[in-house]
């Protein structure tokens, strides 16, 4: 009776342990299957999430494709414009040189018609000294007037004599005859007078100054900058052992390599120009030219032209 009764009880605690090892187990299994729940639920938002940011990425690229399509468009547009204006402006430039070039074939064709071939005789000139007012005043530049004056000349064909009268009057009164007689030697020839138009008679005047304190320089290397160079050149030229003297202003042309100075003083300009060259330190000593300054101007410039009975032979 008390065995079965241990055996019962055996029995009970195994059942017990076993009951409280599937218990253990259902907690487990529990606590695993909360746990993944929550993993899902997590994995679900991170889903959610990265759906919504592929959404907003998709349309941030649509919206960035759709803002290059637009300025690829402008950007083609603006090139077509330019090319169009480029175009426009080459039509323009050659329509300018054309109208250059005919202006320049106009310009040389007046310049042969009143282009002036003439030998000038010696004429005797006459030299006088300073008075007191221009010793005084040194700073007056050096003035010349030169009047010009060409015939009019007449192309003459063969058969042809020209014969200039003068008065007016007496040309008229010829012109009226039909036929004129001419006694040449033991022949007596007929002539008829007609007119002709001669070439334009030109005259002018040339006005010219030389200038006593303006020295202009010219083959100046472009070695350094416009302000260096021009305190260069008023050191250069400022040194009494070279014949410098005290300079009053410096103009520089870097395009063209030249220059102009201005003394104080009026024999300093006249002895350097009658040098023709001057040595300036730049990098390095430099040979550059040197003149004068000349000023002219065309003054009284007339044409005319003239009617001269001409009696063919």
């Amino acid at each position: 009776m008390d065995g079965s009764v241990d055996e019962e009880r055996r029995k009970f605690e195994e059942a017990k342990k076993n009951l409280e090892t599937w218990k253990t187990k259902a907690e487990k299994a529990d606590d695993v299957k909360a746990r993944l729940i929550l993993e899902k639920l997590e994995e679900d938002d991170a889903k959610a999430k990265a759906q919504q940011e592929m959404f907003a990425c998709v349309k941030k690229q649509e919206e960035c494709q759709k803002e290059f399509t637009q300025r690829i468009n402008a950007v083609q547009d603006e090139i077509e414009k330019l090319g169009k204006r480029r175009q426009e402006l080459l039509d323009k430039l050659q329509r300018y040189q054309a109208e250059l070039e005919a202006k320049r074939a106009e310009s040389i064709k007046l310049k042969q018609k009143f282009k002036i071939y003439v030998q000038i005789p010696d004429t005797e000139v006459k030299f006088r000294g300073q008075n007191k007012e221009e010793l005084e005043d040194n700073s007056q530049p050096i003035r010349g007037v030169f009047a010009i004056s060409q015939r009019p000349t007449v192309p003459l064909q063969g058969g042809q004599a020209l014969i200039t009268f003068e008065e007016e009057t007496v040309a008229s009164q010829i012109l009226k005859i039909a036929k004129c007689s001419v006694s040449c030697d033991s022949l007596s020839v007929d002539v008829k007078p007609q007119t002709v138009t001669m070439d334009p008679a030109v005259k002018f005047e040339v006005h010219l100054d030389v200038s006593r304190k303006e020295l202009k320089v010219s083959n100046i290397p472009p070695s350094m900058s416009d302000e260096r160079m021009k305190d260069r050149l008023e050191m250069s030229f400022s040194r009494p052992s070279r014949g410098g003297g005290e300079v009053e202003s410096v103009e520089y042309d870097k395009n063209t390599g030249t220059g102009q100075i201005t003394f104080l003083h009026s024999r300093v300009a006249e002895s350097l120009a009658l040098r023709g060259s001057y040595h300036v330190h730049l990098d390095s000593e430099v040979n550059v030219q040197v003149g004068h300054i000349y000023k002219y101007q065309l003054r009284k410039f007339q044409t005319g032209g003239d009617t001269t009975p001409v009696y063919p032979l």
